[in-house]
C-alpha cells in the first residue's frame, strides 16, 4: 500500500501579531485622516487610484525640430506636405492677472502671430472684484499694439453666502471669446491656439502649425509643466492648451477636445508670479479656491517658504491614478538648475526676470 502523503499544517501567525498589524493598520488610517484634517489634504486624493479611472490615454504625435532644419524637411518628417504660403495664426486668451507670463509670451509668440486677442473680466471667477489689469498696464505691450483684440467681459460680483460655480463663470467668459474672435476676422483655415496665458506654444511648435500642410483639424499640446518657476519641473502632464484648424464648428473651450496630442509642445509655468500678493490673488480668485480651507494658508512666510522648497500651496497630495505615481510624486519638486530650452525672451531678460530661473525663488510681497 502507497504511503500516504504527509499533510503540513499550516502556519498561522500568532495572535499578538496579527493584533499588532491591525493596530498598525489602524494608526496608519487614523494618522492620514487626522493629517487631511488638519493640513488640509484631501482623504478622497489618497484613495483616488481605488475609486477613479484614468481618462484614455492621448495618441501621442512625435514632434521633431533641430535648429538650421527646412521647415520642408520638418513637415516630411510629420508625414505632412509644405504650405506654399504660411497659415495666419489667432492666439486667444481669457486674462486675469499674470502681466509678467503675458510679457513672455507675447514676446516668445509675436513673429508668428497674426492677431492676440485677450478677454478681461471685472470679476474673477469666483466673483471677487479686481482691476482690469490688462487694460491699466496696455503700454507695456506697446511692441504688440497693431496685433492685439482686447474686450472686456461683465463679470458678476459674488452675494456673500451664495454658492456660486466658478466653473460656470469660467464657462460663460470662455463662450464670449466665439464672438470676439469673429470680430477680429478670423476664417476657415486659420489656426487658433485655446490656452491660458501661462501655457506658452514653443516658436516651433508655431511654425509647424503655420507651414504644415495636413495637420489634424483639432490637436492638443503638450506643454512641459512647471511650478513657481522654471527652476522646478514637475512633469509633461500640461495637455489643456489645443491648436485648431478654425471652421464653422470650432468653439472657444480649455478641455478635452481630441485623443491626439502634440509632444514636447512649449511650457506651462504655474503660479509663476513675481510678488507673493500676486499668489494670493490667483489662490483665491481661479477656480479652484476651495483649496484655501485655511485662512493659514494665505500667509506670506508661509507662500514663500513653500516655493523655495517646492512644496504644495495647498497642502494637498497629487491627483493621480495610480498609487505607483501618486507615491513617486509626493513631497518636493526637485529643483533644476538648467535654463536650457526655455522661452528665447526670458533668457535674453534674464536680469528682469531672474525670479523665473533657477536660484530667484525669493519673492517680493507687493
Amino acid at each position: 500500500m502507497a504511503p500516504q502523503p504527509r499533510l503540513i499544517p499550516k502556519r498561522r501567525l500568532p495572535h499578538s501579531l496579527r493584533v499588532l498589524l491591525l493596530l498598525l493598520v489602524l494608526i496608519c488610517l487614523i494618522g492620514i485622516l487626522i493629517h487631511g484634517q488638519v493640513h488640509g489634504r484631501k482623504i478622497s486624493y489618497f484613495f483616488r487610484p481605488l475609486w477613479d479611472s484614468p481618462p484614455v490615454p492621448f495618441d501621442r504625435i512625435p514632434h521633431y525640430y533641430a535648429e538650421n532644419v527646412s521647415m520642408d524637411h520638418l513637415c516630411r518628417l510629420h508625414g505632412w506636405s509644405l504650405l506654399s504660403q504660411p497659415r495666419r495664426i489667432f492666439d486667444a486668451i481669457i486674462f486675469s492677472n499674470e502681466l509678467d507670463m503675458l510679457e513672455i509670451r507675447w514676446h516668445e509668440m509675436y513673429p508668428y502671430v497674426s492677431k492676440f486677442l485677450i478677454l478681461e473680466s471685472n470679476t474673477t471667477f469666483t466673483g471677487i472684484p479686481k482691476p482690469h489689469f490688462f487694460a491699466l498696464n496696455r503700454a507695456r505691450f506697446a511692441f504688440a499694439e497693431e496685433k492685439i483684440v482686447h474686450d472686456f467681459f461683465p463679470g458678476r460680483v459674488a452675494v456673500p453666502g451664495s454658492h456660486k460655480d466658478p466653473f460656470m463663470l469660467e464657462s460663460r467668459q470662455r463662450a464670449a471669446m466665439n464672438s470676439l474672435l469673429r470680430r477680429a476676422g478670423i476664417s476657415s483655415g486659420d489656426i487658433l491656439l485655446m490656452s491660458d496665458t501661462d501655457e506658452i506654444p514653443s516658436p516651433h511648435t508655431l511654425k509647424v502649425l503655420q507651414w504644415c500642410d495636413g495637420i489634424p483639424p483639432v490637436m492638443h499640446l503638450e506643454l512641459r509643466h512647471y511650478m513657481y518657476s522654471f527652476e522646478f519641473p514637475v512633469d509633461y502632464s500640461s495637455w489643456r492648451a489645443t491648436a485648431h484648424v478654425y471652421g464653422p464648428r470650432t468653439s472657444y473651450r480649455h478641455s478635452r477636445q481630441t485623443n491626439l496630442i502634440f509632444s514636447d509642445a512649449g511650457w506651462h509655468c504655474c503660479f509663476c508670479f513675481r510678488h507673493i500678493s500676486e499668489f494670493v490673488f490667483k489662490m483665491t480668485a481661479y477656480s479652484h479656491a476651495d483649496r484655501v480651507r485655511q485662512k493659514s494658508f494665505l500667509s506670506h512666510s508661509r507662500i514663500q517658504n513653500l516655493i523655495c522648497n517646492g512644496n504644495d500651496l495647498f497642502d494637498m497630495l497629487p491627483e493621480e491614478y495610480s498609487f505607483q505615481e501618486l507615491i513617486k510624486k509626493i513631497g518636493s519638486i526637485p529643483r533644476s538648475a538648467s535654463a536650457v530650452h526655455l522661452p528665447a525672451y526670458l533668457i535674453e531678460n534674464a536680469h528682469k526676470f531672474k525670479f523665473l530661473l533657477p536660484g530667484g525663488c525669493l519673492r517680493t510681497p507687493e
